[in-house]
């Protein structure tokens, strides 16, 4: 995946709030923008994501599963996204994991590392945000891209790019 993609610098999250909202957000997406499907608790989740991947590859987004990197690959995804520590897939995946702190940043192995909460956000009202300072600091650690993920929108990412963020995913930024 990565010989033939770069990396995306703009990453949509999906998951179940989203509703309808779901198709305007991937409407608005520029090509070559990443899409993480999580939609972990939708009744036929590989049904949507049938429909998500066939819209994906009109558009020329890459499209990760939030699962194992054998189940993104069964689904043909363009790679997986989570804290799996299996690395043997059927066929090279584009891999991305999350990390919260300086621990999970540091034992985090893929294409890139998402970083979260920067800023308050809707999907964990009670996490308190790295803010930038600390986003910098951690971001600068890493030995992998390191994507800002939580309260996040276009300018923001523009402050935290000089921090060290190589780029930006959401939800809420992406449904207004």
């Amino acid at each position: 995946m990565r010989s033939r993609q770069p990396l995306p610098r703009l990453w949509l999250m999906t998951d179940e709030r989203m509703g309808d909202a779901l198709w305007d957000a991937l409407a608005r997406l520029p090509p070559g923008s990443g899409v993480i499907f999580r939609h972990y608790r939708t009744e036929d989740r590989r049904g949507l994501f049938e429909r998500v991947r066939r819209l994906a590859r009109r558009r020329g987004l890459i499209l990760l599963l939030a699962g194992s990197p054998r189940q993104a690959a069964a689904w043909r995804a363009d790679g997986a996204h989570g804290g799996s520590r299996h690395r043997r897939a059927p066929r090279p995946l584009l891999r991305t994991a999350p990390a919260h702190d300086a621990r999970e940043l540091a034992t985090a192995r893929g294409d890139a590392v998402l970083l979260s909460p920067v800023f308050p956000t809707r999907s964990h009202p009670a996490a308190p945000g790295l803010g930038p300072v600390r986003f910098g600091l951690l971001a600068r650690q890493s030995r992998t891209p390191v994507i800002a993920l939580g309260g996040m929108d276009a300018a923001r990412f523009g402050r935290l790019a000089r921090l060290g963020a190589y780029g930006w995913a959401a939800i809420d930024a992406f449904l207004s």
